[in-house]
């Protein structure tokens, strides 16, 4: 069991590099003080720019992709490999830990952003085909509604609909549904504020918003 808790800690403190908060850094800023507060691409884009909010991204994809498709084969010096230990489970055990650091960052006082870029990180390491279903999903939600929390948490919900129609092994479904209910979780404040009427919206991406004065 020496493997899996060192990977899954490395996995997971690997999450908690936010990308948003190391690029604030640059600028001497706190993303978690701007907009809607939250440390993610989107907060990213509506308070800082694209160039910004590019950089979150990939560094919040790719962190993922890391934890998941390198990470589990990675030999680490003086632990010997558990025979005991699935591949397939540590991979969906590390892809969970990055996703969680993401969400509660060990660096950044535990507060950090709500998991959607560095989830897509993992998905492309484990079942690429899984972020084209998740993506487009995710327009379709945006589309119609223009609420990106709500379509990032649709997005989530449909990936263990995918993994189970597709038939993938039991690891990564069991992966699914958890972060498709902590993606969900994570997004409580979204759904509150649609329900409240004080949600914004990515207009640009509404493209079915009825005409006249939209909030």
């Amino acid at each position: 069991m020496m493997e899996l808790g060192l990977k899954t800690l490395i996995a997971y403190l690997l999450g908690s590099l936010m990308g948003a908060l190391l690029a604030g850094l640059g600028r001497g800023i706190d993303i978690r003080e701007q907009g809607s507060g939250n440390a993610g691409g989107t907060n990213a884009l509506r308070t800082q720019g694209i160039g910004f909010a590019a950089a979150t991204v990939i560094i919040d994809v790719g962190k993922g992709w890391v934890a998941a498709g390198w990470l589990p084969s990675f030999e680490i010096p003086g632990v010997a490999v558990d025979p005991a230990v699935g591949r397939d489970w540590l991979a969906v055990c590390c892809a969970a830990a990055a996703v969680s650091g993401h969400i509660w960052p060990q660096f950044f006082d535990f507060r950090g952003g709500k998991g959607g870029a560095t989830l897509v990180g993992t998905l492309l390491a484990l079942a690429p085909v899984l972020v084209a279903i998740a993506m487009a999903g995710w327009l379709v939600v945006a589309m119609l509604t223009g609420f990106v929390g709500l379509a990032t948490s649709a997005a989530a919900a449909v990936v263990p609909i995918a993994v189970r129609l597709l038939d993938f092994d039991p690891p990564l479904f069991a992966y699914a549904v958890a972060m498709a209910l902590l993606v969900a979780w994570a997004h409580r404040g979204n759904f509150a504020r649609i329900r409240a009427g004080t949600e914004p919206r990515l207009k640009r991406l509404w493209l079915l918003r009825p005409r006249g004065r939209v909030r």
